[in-house]
């Protein structure tokens, strides 16, 4: 389904867009982070702790490192301020770069399982499908996060992966 170059592609993908996200959060005031904007999670920090907080759990899976320390329920509190956000940010991408960059290909076959806490039930799916669901996740609430940008008057990232800076 998917391969190598899929995930580190993806991978660069998501750490420029978190970039482009921050630099746009970061012109706001606290406020303007913090206020309920109807999306489905609030707020734009709130969002960006949810996805946040999903890259976690999904890496916890595929690299065996740790996890989130909160459940889902909580996963858009993850992160105070936009300063704790943005530290985590940053580690969390470089985790998911360097696990990209580290895979082979008999990594990217088979099926993975594991309890859905969400779901209350063990889950069997096809790693691929596994791998593609997070950086589709990771879109999908970017795109709510741009949204939330421009209607606050910021400048929206630029989203379209054929305009990814190289390396």
């Amino acid at each position: 389904m998917i391969d190598k170059a899929y995930a580190v592609t993806m991978a660069r993908y998501n750490a420029w867009q978190n970039r482009q996200m921050q630099d746009a959060m970061e012109s706001l005031p606290l406020e303007a982070l913090t206020e309920d904007r109807g999306a489905f999670f609030g707020s734009l920090l709130a969002t960006a702790n949810h996805i946040l907080w999903g890259d976690r759990l999904w890496m916890a899976l595929f690299d065996g490192g740790a996890g989130p320390d909160v459940g889902s329920a909580e996963s858009t509190a993850l992160c105070p301020t936009l300063a704790v956000w943005s530290a985590e940010r940053f580690r969390t991408d470089g985790r998911i770069q360097l696990w990209a960059e580290k895979l082979r290909s008999v990594d990217l076959h088979g099926d993975m399982e594991w309890f859905s806490a969400s779901q209350g039930r063990q889950m069997r799916l096809p790693v691929g499908v596994c791998i593609t669901h997070m950086f589709n996740h990771q879109t999908h609430h970017r795109g709510q996060i741009h949204a939330m940008l421009t209607a606050v008057g910021a400048k929206g990232p630029v989203t379209d992966l054929i305009f990814m800076p190289e390396g």
